[in-house]
């Protein structure tokens, strides 16, 4: 594939956004830079010492296996989610393709197995989301006509002859394409964003109840803020008294981030909005695990503005009333893509710098301090559209799957 230049992805991108209920997000990931092609196809335990874990920097984080794009016959890798089995305690990364999701036994990091993958719905797409409720997977696509498909992951017990190629338990077509997908596991509600913005809800939020997940149902949607281009939902436990028990929308919106109570499916309604200085594309953000803060990543500010990679936090204890609470500045111009809190950890996907891991323990003192990080793609770390894409954090053993556009699956660990 042809590489661009940061300058031809931003042309890319404005004339993207200069086009009317475009299908396709118009974001400057359309075409990553490829590589790796002289990588081994796995690639296994590399300890991280004197800031080296083979070819990859590193700082107090492992490199335990990787699994490249050619062992799932893709081109690009994008988004990534886990799955632990309830029965088994086998650990399994659900990692995103151009051209499908690839479904990952990660509980021998010795021995990654490769067990299949389920074939886009439709076409190719440089862009897929996954979320896991109740067992399933629940993939969505950018690419045109691909509604939702749900996949039982406890199939992924049985197979015998790996890799496979899979099908979908049931599909979702209440909508078209979409950039991403929510799930609030407490209320069983997924949420599709980034649709088309033609639609009913603007490219906003789809509410499709998946309670009984082989057979979704739509019960309405929230596009009074427009476009969505990822969320968070969840059941309000922060310290505004007033929405204690709701179901709270906070939406990355490109322009500013909307929050809404989605309680009321049949009526749901704007709290509030934000939006701060050097705005270029308000991307992705995750609450801390008490609410009180929104940690916001803007994806275009480091080409745009040429600051090294920023990292908003808005104190939102007010939910009718958010403000900026600081900014964290890091080490290097990468730029920020999706992020991800644990604890007093803030797991961060920075594209060609890596995953970069934040304490967040002080927060409140408007302190953010760096604690590690491992970086998948060694060749540089400028403003530009390859590298990490996503990290996922919440494996109960503390393994960590990172997804790398040009890379692919990386599985890695915090040093003893």
């Amino acid at each position: 594939m042809k590489k661009f230049t940061v300058l031809s992805m931003l042309l890319l991108y404005v004339l993207g956004c200069s086009k009317n209920n475009t299908d396709t997000e118009p974001e400057p990931e359309m075409q990553p830079e490829m590589q790796g092609g002289d990588q081994q196809a796995s690639v296994s335990f590399m300890p991280c010492e004197n800031g080296k874990a083979g070819e990859y920097a590193c700082n107090g984080y492992d490199f335990l296996g990787q699994l490249d794009l050619r062992a799932f016959d893709a081109q690009a890798g994008n988004d990534i989610w886990g799955w632990t089995d309830p029965t088994t305690d086998k650990e399994y990364a659900l990692m995103g393709l151009d051209n499908g999701t690839a479904f990952i036994d990660i509980s021998d990091t010795e021995n990654l197995i490769y067990l299949g993958k389920l074939p886009s719905a439709t076409g190719s797409s440089t862009w897929r989301d996954i979320k896991v409720y109740k067992d399933h997977a629940f993939i969505v696509s950018e690419s045109a006509g691909h509604g939702m498909q749900v996949f039982d992951l406890t199939r992924l017990r049985n197979v015998t002859n790996p890799p496979q190629s899979f099908t979908q338990d049931a599909r979702y077509t209440g909508f078209g394409n979409a950039h991403n997908i929510v799930i609030n596991e407490e209320t069983g509600f997924a949420y599709p964003v980034g649709t088309a913005r033609d639609d009913a809800f603007f490219g906003g939020a789809h509410f499709i109840d998946v309670q009984d997940p082989k057979n979704p149902v739509g019960v309405g949607g929230y596009g009074v803020s427009g476009y969505s281009h990822d969320a968070q939902v969840v059941t309000y436990n922060g310290p505004d008294n007033d929405y204690s028990g709701d179901e709270i929308y906070i939406g990355s919106n490109e322009t500013n981030v909307a929050i809404a109570n989605v309680t009321d499916k049949d009526n749901p309604f704007q709290i509030s909005s934000l939006t701060y200085g050097n705005r270029a594309y308000t991307h992705q953000g995750w609450f801390t695990d008490d609410q009180r803060y929104f940690i916001l990543g803007d994806e275009l500010d480091e080409t745009n503005f040429g600051v090294n990679t920023r990292t908003l936090v808005f104190d939102v204890s007010d939910l009718d009333n958010p403000v900026l609470h600081m900014e964290y500045t890091g080490s290097n111009s990468a730029i920020d893509h999706n992020g991800y809190v644990k604890g007093n950890e803030f797991f961060l996907a920075n594209y060609t710098a890596g995953v970069r891991v934040l304490d967040i323990s002080n927060i409140g003192a408007k302190t953010i301090t760096e604690t590690g990080f491992f970086d998948t793609f060694p060749t540089s770390n400028t403003a530009s559209f390859s590298g990490v894409w996503s990290v996922y954090p919440y494996f109960e053993s503390g393994k960590i799957i990172v997804s790398d556009i040009n890379r692919g699956l990386f599985v890695i660990q915090k040093s003893n």
